[in-house]
């Protein structure tokens, strides 16, 4: 699907500046950078995280393009598709250049319209892919029936796109098969997003129930096995809203399979991103596989031991594991213990970081009030003063937090401050 909102994490969706207006008219100086120079620059400046550098690059690239297309009055898409054969830039790849920077600063408004105006000019795709749509149908302010247009618009683009490199398949060629597997990913990743879109905004409908089942049966008949782990945590959701947890359970372990025993310092696409494992752990413990939970949830605080949301699902997790049933007496106490780590972690970043989710802070609390009461230990983090009175010593810790190993049987509560 199209890349969901991030950060903590998450992607950043905002803008500055607009290039809607008409810009300059007079001539660049042959002494001036080439316009493919600037976006190049510009879109090495967005991959660094320097979006604010970049957005001037990419402005002064449009005023030039805008320039010459006034100038030679020329709206034609085969015109400007001979330009991208000979290597020169066009107004519609600098208008997704520049949304996506203004995305990184912050405007989604500006970022919108560059969008638009980039779809108006190539409506088929053929210059910018399916990426403007895919953004539009997040962006949109409509929602539901909107967001799946846009959709819909990005799927037929992908699946032009995978059609003519289905054809040159033939050439074996390891670049060709590369691409071909990003597109269909991203094929994938779009029918999911769909899927998701009838599973909320538009649950209401009659057919809702079956347009999901329609897109996650397609999505992973199409996405690459290696690449599948998020359209297989799709495909658990759907399977959960109906209600067919077994089946949930067996989707969500398929996921984990495909990743789990890639190095964490290995940077790799077949892992998901920090966020979709968020939800995998979420959703892992709604079907009651707790244990690979953890273990999804341990691998994250490692990765950033600033995460409120992985601190709290870790002592949440190990709650829920030490009130099933056939929990031997000694396991039911070490998951007790370890939850009340995690948790106490959990607030004194919420605090530190002035966070602002009081749902999971409220159920933090309370987790941790019955933590006190059944380990026998006095209260000391569930109550107003009691986060005032640490405020101050909190202010001089740095707040790093450390896990140090791999519980046994998840429960040992081998997580501390450092």
């Amino acid at each position: 699907m199209a890349k969901t909102k991030t950060k903590s994490h998450s992607k950043q969706k905002d803008i500055l500046h607009s290039t809607t207006t008409p810009l300059v008219k007079s001539a660049p100086k042959k002494s001036q950078r080439s316009i493919e120079d600037l976006l190049t620059e510009a879109a090495t400046l967005l991959e660094q995280s320097q979006p604010e550098l970049a957005l001037p690059l990419a402005e002064e690239a449009l005023r030039r393009l805008e320039t010459e297309r006034q100038s030679k009055d020329d709206n034609d898409i085969d015109a400007l598709l001979q330009l991208a054969a000979q290597g020169q830039s066009t107004l519609p790849e600098a208008l997704a250049v520049e949304a996506e920077i203004q995305l990184a600063l912050g405007d989604a408004d500006s970022a919108r319209r560059s969008f638009l105006r980039a779809t108006q000019i190539d409506p088929n795709g053929a210059l910018v892919s399916a990426e403007p749509w895919l953004w539009l149908a997040q962006l949109c302010e409509g929602g539901g029936r909107e967001s799946i247009s846009y959709f819909e618009k990005a799927i037929e683009v992908l699946r032009n796109e995978i059609d003519v490199l289905e054809d040159d398949e033939a050439k074996a060629e390891d670049q060709s098969v590369k691409v071909l597997d990003e597109r269909k990913a991203k094929l994938a990743d779009a029918l999911c997003a769909m899927a998701e879109v009838y599973m909320t905004d538009l649950s209401w409908e009659e057919d809702a129930e079956q347009h999901c089942e329609q897109f996650v049966t397609e999505a992973v008949a199409v996405c690459p096995d290696r690449m599948s782990a998020g359209v297989l945590q799709t495909l658990a959701s759907v399977r959960i809203s109906q209600e067919r947890f077994d089946d949930a359970r067996q989707a969500l372990r398929r996921s984990v399979e495909i990743w789990k025993d890639i190095p964490a310092d290995v940077d790799d696409e077949a892992r998901p991103n920090f966020a979709t494992r968020v939800s995998l752990s979420r959703l892992l413990m709604e079907v009651e596989a707790e244990a690979e939970a953890m273990t999804v949830l341990e691998g994250l605080v490692r990765e950033d031991d600033q995460s409120v949301e992985c601190w709290y699902l870790g002592g949440w997790c190990q709650v829920l594991m030490a009130q099933k049933p056939d929990a031997a007496p000694e396991y039911h106490t070490k998951s007790q213990e370890a939850s009340k780590i995690w948790l106490d972690n959990c607030l004194r970043l919420y605090r530190v970081q002035d966070y602002e989710d009081d749902r999971l802070k409220d159920h933090a609390l309370e987790l941790v009030q019955q933590l006190n009461k059944d380990l026998g230990m006095e209260d000391q983090m569930d109550d107003d003063e009691a986060w005032e009175d640490e405020e101050e010593q909190d202010e001089d810790e740095d707040g790093d937090l450390e896990v140090e190993g791999a519980h046994e049987n998840h429960a040992d509560g081998d997580v501390e401050m450092s």
